[in-house]
């Protein structure tokens, strides 16, 4: 539902308590029906409870993925989308580009988009 506290109490003041909608906890020691509008402490308790658990899984889960990638990273292997342009076709179309021919041309040629070309090769500096 939230990703803060905060996010998570906007979202029950704004979006749910206008509209009447209630919390009912079916087991448990926390058993029974909650109102976001936290008419009662315990209520209140139960739904800041609840974010907090929210937001702490939240940061739990982004500090083992910046672990998974720095894993990854120290095992030489790098994420997220492969090159469009590896080093040859970049190597053809700076050869193609030297004798004069337009990066339209190229990319049609080579069978990459001409956006692609064109910041392949303004990366490359030529």
């Amino acid at each position: 539902m939230a990703r803060s506290v905060k996010e998570l109490l906007v979202f029950l003041e704004d979006e749910l308590a206008p509209r009447g909608i209630n919390l009912e906890i079916l087991s448990g020691i926390c058993a029974g029906l909650h109102r976001p509008g936290g008419q009662t402490v315990a209520d209140k308790m139960l739904f800041m409870v609840a974010a907090m658990a929210a937001e702490m899984e939240r940061d739990l889960i982004r500090e083992r993925t910046l672990d998974g990638l720095a894993a990854a990273a120290a095992h030489g292997r790098k994420g997220g989308r492969p090159p469009a342009v590896s080093d040859d076709v970049l190597a053809a179309a700076r050869a193609r580009r030297a004798r004069g021919q337009s990066v339209t041309t190229i990319a049609e040629a080579l069978g990459v988009g001409r956006s692609t070309l064109y910041r392949a090769l303004e990366d490359d500096g030529s």
